[in-house]
């Protein structure tokens, strides 16, 4: 556990009690659990302009969740293709911005990502907070706890030649300084967003927030963890929990993921404002990956498979 420092924060939107009309939220949806969506938009606060790309357009499953997201009182996109998870956001972010151009904030989320009740309103808070000590914009995301095992992913950082993890206490009110975020939760200023062009759409889903999170630092401003604040999250199609030196948090990926994963880990190698510390954990990872599916997946064909060709593709 790392230690944490309190400091005194007046600043909710300016000291004012926190403004969630100025705030936009995206959610993309591909084949969604309805109930846990559903209380995904239920937690939304009401004042926020909250828009849901559905990425899967089938009429039946489409009919339920337009129906489902009018139901909550919000706007409802759809995309003729699964355009992917990075193009889908970039969209509902343009439409937000043009329903309602004085919107400040965007939130990105994932489908299956419950922030609670008061979970908006406290990460816009704590932003105010990041912000301050940054002295500009910046990019923020709260504690993820996986719904499966109940474990907290963490939140990355580079110590020295170290790619790591690091557990701030829960009740920690100090932005924590980050080099990476996880997508689903991230906040930013939709100035931000616009500046640096939005998300890479060829990417397509996996390290799409990986990519933005290191061309953030590269444009000069800072990603925040918020500690004290925690959205209930689930990684890949399901997760496992394992012990190595500490409880960890195994997903399970398709085979289909795993291309994605491996061809746009192997992209990002090539890049120079990825950090080397971070390519040299990536890799190590991949290796890893590689190994436990070619030895213990019952699907091991298919997942060695996709994952080499994710390799060539790249």
């Amino acid at each position: 556990m790392m230690e944490c420092l309190s400091v005194s924060s007046e600043s909710e939107l300016g000291g004012d009690p926190v403004d969630l009309v100025n705030l936009a939220i995206v959610t993309v949806a591909y084949n969604p659990d309805l109930e846990i969506l559903g209380r995904q938009l239920g937690q939304l606060p009401a004042a926020a302009l909250k828009i849901v790309v559905d990425n899967a357009p089938q009429a039946r499953s489409c009919a339920q969740l337009q129906h489902l997201v009018a139901g909550h009182g919000a706007l409802f996109l759809q995309n003729n293709r699964n355009m992917g998870l990075a193009a889908a956001l970039n969209r509902g972010v343009k439409y937000a911005q043009q329903t309602r151009p004085n919107c400040r904030l965007v939130l990105l989320l994932d489908q299956d990502t419950e922030p609670g009740e008061i979970g908006v309103a406290q990460l816009v808070a704590g932003y105010e907070r990041a912000a301050g000590l940054a002295g500009k914009p910046c990019c923020i995301g709260p504690r993820l706890v996986d719904v499966v095992t109940g474990l907290d992913h963490g939140f990355h950082q580079i110590r020295g030649l170290r790619w790591i993890r690091c557990f701030p206490k829960p009740d920690c009110n100090t932005p924590i300084l980050l080099d990476n975020l996880n997508g689903s939760g991230t906040l930013m200023p939709l100035r931000l967003f616009d500046e640096l062009g939005g998300l890479e759409e060829d990417f397509f889903i996996d390290h799409v927030d990986t990519e933005w999170a290191f061309r953030v630092l590269a444009a000069g401003y800072l990603l925040y963890g918020i500690p004290d604040v925690a959205f209930r999250h689930r990684m890949g199609e399901k997760s496992h929990r394992f012990w190595l030196f500490g409880w960890r948090v195994w997903p399970d990926r398709s085979p289909q993921r795993h291309y994605y994963l491996f061809r746009n880990a192997m992209r990002l190698m090539h890049r120079n404002y990825v950090p080397r510390v971070w390519k040299a954990w990536a890799l190590a990872k991949l290796m890893v990956t590689f190994l436990a599916h070619l030895l213990f997946d019952r699907r091991r064909s298919a997942q060695v498979q996709n994952m080499i060709r994710g390799i060539w593709d790249a």
